[in-house]
């Protein structure tokens, strides 16, 4: 497994808030939104490294429970 790099993020609350509710919709946490747009504006300039993994699909990873019962 690769080591993932933390970084500290300083956003506007309002633009957190909107980022925060954005990613709910999807079903992904604020951290993977982040990811998931910085994915995409590197892959739309052509700076996305070739080398760079796919990212797990947004909801809850196959073959694991959905929740009691």
């Amino acid at each position: 497994m690769s080591h993932r790099k933390s970084i500290l993020v300083r956003l506007d609350p309002a633009v957190h808030d909107a980022l925060a509710k954005w990613a709910g919709d999807e079903l992904r946490s604020t951290n993977a939104q982040i990811e998931f747009l910085l994915r995409r504006a590197l892959s739309e300039a052509g700076r996305l490294p070739s080398a760079t993994r796919e990212m797990r699909r947004p909801g809850r990873p196959p073959g694991r429970p959905s929740g009691p019962g």
